[in-house]
Order: structure tokens, then sequence, then C-alpha cells
């Protein structure tokens, strides 16, 4: 099962966490939040629910 780690507000943040996560060999799901796919809406960063942890320790490491 996926887990939201991160609310990005934008594409480019949701890129560069999304970049980090997967170097240190985690699996990313990105996906806009609703139902229409808008440049300028949130987006949510997921990962499996195993991964959480280590996420969270990264996200928080580099500062998002």
């Amino acid at each position: 099962m996926w887990t939201v780690v991160y609310m990005a507000q934008n594409r480019d943040k949701a890129g560069i966490l999304q970049s980090v996560l997967e170097q240190a060999g985690i699996l990313v799901r990105v996906q806009p939040v609703g139902k229409m796919e808008n440049t300028n809406d949130y987006l949510e960063v997921s990962v499996p629910e195993t991964e959480v942890e280590q996420a969270h320790s990264i996200i928080i490491d580099k500062g998002f």
C-alpha cells in the first residue's frame, strides 16, 4: 500500500524530492491532488508503507 509522505506545492519541488528518494533506493509515486491535472496544483509524493520511515528521515535531512 502506498502512503503519502509529502505534499509538494509544484511539479519542480515534487520532481526534486522524487529524485532524492529514488537515489536512496525508494520507490516513489507522484500524482496530482484531485482529478484535474493542473501544473499549479499540489502533488502527493507517495512511497510504499514499508519505506515511510526511511523516506521521512530523508525528507527531514534534506530540509523539504
